[in-house]
Formats: structure tokens, sequence, C-alpha cells
């Protein structure tokens, strides 16, 4: 379980899956008899009414395949924008570094799936999402058949059905009122993607 504190902790799921879609490139970890292991994957969220599924693919070579065909818990983590906070940006001290980020981790049961169909629909619409903000988007059904048949044969995908969500949105919640407009503003100066997203974040939750 991930570190919790009271101040930062967010527990509205529809807070939590935006989350997840918006920072789909995870982290998938899993525990065999040989230890710990985690791959990278681009995930997509699966809703069954209430219920929340993450999907994704595997090279068939990569070792983690025989954790998750165990059918155990995994985690997934989500990390979001992050950005060093320095003291000198407080209205008074004595105070330290540290960092403020938002985090989402997902613990679910994992099954894995070897149904062509169910690959072939799961690659469209992987290719469709990431594809949409290039003119004009590649498409996958224009590759020849044999080609993405071979193709399919290399990978196998997995399903996990969520059973727990955890975030943490650690953005000087436990600072004075006064600092936090000052922390956004040092975050808006230095002008880079992370720093900006990390202030838009913190100026949501005043």
């Amino acid at each position: 379980m991930v570190y919790l504190p009271p101040a930062f902790t967010e527990a509205r799921p529809e807070v939590l899956i935006e989350h997840i879609a918006r920072h789909d490139f995870g982290l998938l970890i899993s525990h065999g008899a040989d230890g710990l292991i985690a791959s990278h994957i681009p995930f997509l969220t699966e809703r069954d009414g209430d219920k929340l599924h993450l999907q994704g693919h595997l090279a068939r070579p990569n070792s983690q395949v025989g954790h998750l065909a165990r059918g155990d818990e995994v985690l997934t983590i989500f990390p979001g924008p992050h950005a060093y906070i320095s003291p000198s940006w407080y209205a008074s001290g004595p105070a330290v570094p540290t960092w403020n980020y938002a985090d989402v981790h997902a613990y679910g049961m994992v099954r894995l799936v070897e149904d062509d169909d169910w690959l072939r629909r799961l690659l469209h619409r992987l290719s469709e999402r990431h594809e949409s903000r290039n003119p004009p988007p590649w498409r996958m059904q224009d590759l020849p058949e044999t080609y993405l048949e071979g193709m399919l044969k290399g990978i196998i995908g997995f399903d996990i059905a969520v059973t727990r969500l955890e975030g943490k949105y650690k953005l000087s919640q436990n600072r004075p009122a006064l600092d936090r407009p000052r922390v956004v503003a040092a975050l808006e100066r230095q002008n880079a993607t992370d720093s900006l997203a990390v202030a838009r974040l913190m100026q949501e939750r005043e």
C-alpha cells in the first residue's frame, strides 16, 4: 500500500479513473517465484457497470507473462506530473525541499487473454487513441493481413479487474494558505511542462 497522509489522499473514483486515462502509460508490477518484475505498458480502461478493468498486452517472451498466468493480484502505477519544491518559495521557515506530485495505484486480479478478436479490438482501440493527434492518422486496418497475423502471434493480452484504487495528490496541502500561491507562481515561472501541470492541479484544488 502507498503511504497516504489524509491531506494528500484522493479517493474520488471519477478523479482517479480520469487520471489513469490521461496518464495511461503505466507500470505493471507482479510477483512470482523468481521475485518482482515490472513492465511499462500503454493501458486502456474498460467499464463493466461499476467495475473498472485495465487492459493491455505484453510480448510473449516477456518473463512477466508467466507471473500473470498465475492469476494473482498485481499492482499498476500511473504517475502524473511532478515537480521539485524549493523552501525558498515559502513565506516563512524553517523548511526543507520537497516534491509535489500526483500518482494513482490500482490493484486487481489479472487474467491472460489469447483470443484473437479481443486482441485485435484492443490494438485497434490503442492505435485509434494515440493516432488521433496525427494528421492523417496511421490505421491498423491498412496493414497486410498476413503481417498483422504474424504480429498478433507475438503478443498476449491481459485484463485486470480492479479491486482497489489509491490516489495520492501531494500538492502543498500541508502548507499555510499563504504559501500555496507562492509555490504556484514559482512553478509557473519555470515554464516547464510538469511544473505547469503541477501548478494547474494546485490551483484546481484551492
